[in-house]
């Protein structure tokens, strides 16, 4: 009798620990002005930003739901709610004052230990409020800014937020940008200055802990004219039997000769709508570098976008997805070269398994002035049994006769040979074939800071991790 391999889903003891949900304050369930408002009047917000809202609202209900895409048919916004409060009076700026439900939250997910070891500032949401924000002193010392949003918003960065804010993604982009205008809460606010190279990352954390409820965060930063800042994002939710919502928005603001490596490990549990929106402006000689590992959510549609504005300006993507059981992530990048002598690279991996899919769409625009130009994909998808799917999509629009763009993809499953060899040197098929998808997954692990590419590894096994018999 032939022998088959039972790959057993994710133990996410770690991710689906939580606590009962007692929270100050949430509003009703669905979307409507009353909503808005309500959202409005809790965060105190400027005349502009209510009407910014209202206006959103009124886009969002005008834009239909994509079809092109995964089903969304088990998100009812009529059920999910769009702004909770978590018990806290404010956000602090000692670990030691942030409630004790939620301090231990993020003890467990190890993030005041990463903040005293490698970070030189850190954010926590929770729910639909940072709970905590912190930067070390020698760092704001150098002009650097990292604060919640929020306070950005009615403080002295006030008009610099009004100018920026959601400027690269608009409400009219699509359904759920609109959304994230109408209702969005919390998130970070990052200004580095000209020339200062901040070689120690800044961090922010979200963590979904309410039933049934949306985050919606909106991250800012702007990054000038010879600076460099890396910035890490890390998401988790516990899992619920009912749809939960993730609409936030990232804006990045690259200077000329200023780099931004923008990392992000999302672990969301699989009752998860992952609808996140993430673009980069770049000028002259500027470069962003997207980090992704996506390895949680029921449903994503995630593609960050580099527009590539400046002579010069790169744009680096380099991406991990593994879809399970039960899972649908359709993810990839999108580069827009509207100047001369830019560049682009794009490596990714996916890796699908119990029946899991995995969509990898990429599109390049070369415009008619980005003479010079050059964009290089590659994607390659790793099918770990015979139920399991994964698709390329790549589209490519150059309307400037002189660059130079090249696709390549590769689809392919485990080969049983080198199973069996390194089973001959003493590992189980388990062992095996953890270790060749670690392996496959090896380009982006490397890229990580080393506490998270351990953690990246951690999850890959822990996927694979299963029984033979």
């Amino acid at each position: 009798m032939k022998e088959k391999t039972q790959v057993e889903d994710i133990d996410r003891s770690i991710y689906d620990f939580r606590y009962a949900d007692e929270d100050a304050y949430k509003v009703e369930e669905g979307l409507t002005e009353k909503i808005v408002g309500k959202i409005s009047d809790e965060k105190n917000d400027p005349d502009w930003m209510r009407e910014f809202r209202l206006k959103s609202l009124g886009i969002y209900n005008e834009i239909p739901v994509p079809d092109w895409g995964p089903s969304i048919d088990g998100l009812d916004m009529e059920h999910i709610v769009t702004y909770v409060r978590p018990n806290t009076k404010r956000m602090q700026t000692n670990w030691d004052d942030v409630p004790e439900d939620i301090k231990d939250t993020f003890e467990r997910l190890g993030i005041p230990e990463a903040e005293r070891k490698s970070l030189a500032g850190v954010g926590a949401q929770y729910d639909s409020e940072l709970v905590y924000h912190n930067v070390r002193k020698e760092v704001s010392e150098r002009g650097v800014v990292y604060t919640d949003i929020e306070s950005a918003l009615r403080g002295e960065y006030a008009e610099l937020i009004k100018e920026k804010f959601m400027t690269l993604v608009p409400p009219t982009d699509h359904k759920f940008a609109a959304l994230h205008g109408a209702v969005w809460s919390g998130g970070s606010f990052v200004y580095v200055p000209k020339g200062v190279h901040l070689d120690i990352p800044l961090q922010s954390y979200f963590r979904l802990n309410a039933k049934g409820a949306g985050q919606f965060e909106h991250t800012l930063i702007i990054v000038e004219d010879d600076a460099y800042l890396h910035f890490i994002e890390g998401c988790s939710a516990p899992k619920y039997n009912v749809a939960n919502l993730h609409a936030g928005c990232v804006e990045l603001f690259v200077g000329k000769n200023a780099t931004l490596r923008y990392s992000t490990i999302e672990n969301w549990s699989k009752n998860m709508y992952n609808l996140n929106t993430k673009r980069a402006i770049v000028d002259e000689g500027g470069k962003i570098e997207w980090i992704s590992g996506s390895f949680g959510s029921h449903v994503s549609y995630l593609y960050p976008m580099s527009v590539l504005n400046g002579k010069g300006a790169r744009s680096e993507f380099t991406g991990v997805t593994f879809a399970g059981n039960g899972q649908n992530l359709d993810t990839g990048t999108k580069i827009v070269h509207n100047a001369p002598e830019t560049s682009s690279y794009v490596n990714t991996r996916s890796i699908s398994k119990d029946g899991g899919i995995n969509t990898f769409r990429s599109a390049v625009v070369i415009g008619a002035k980005a003479k010079g130009s050059k964009s290089a994909v590659s994607c390659e998808s790793l099918m770990v049994d015979d139920i399991s799917r994964s698709d390329t999509i790549p589209a490519m629009d150059v309307r400037c006769a002189d660059a130079d763009v090249g696709h390549e993809a590769k689809i392919g499953r485990i080969s049983d040979e080198t199973v069996f060899y390194l089973m001959s040197r003493g590992l189980s098929e388990e062992e095996a074939r953890a270790l060749i998808v670690r392996g496959f997954a090896d380009n982006v692990s490397k890229e990580l800071p080393l506490e998270y590419a351990v953690e990246m590894n951690n999850l890959i096994t822990l996927e694979m991790k299963g029984s033979i018999g």
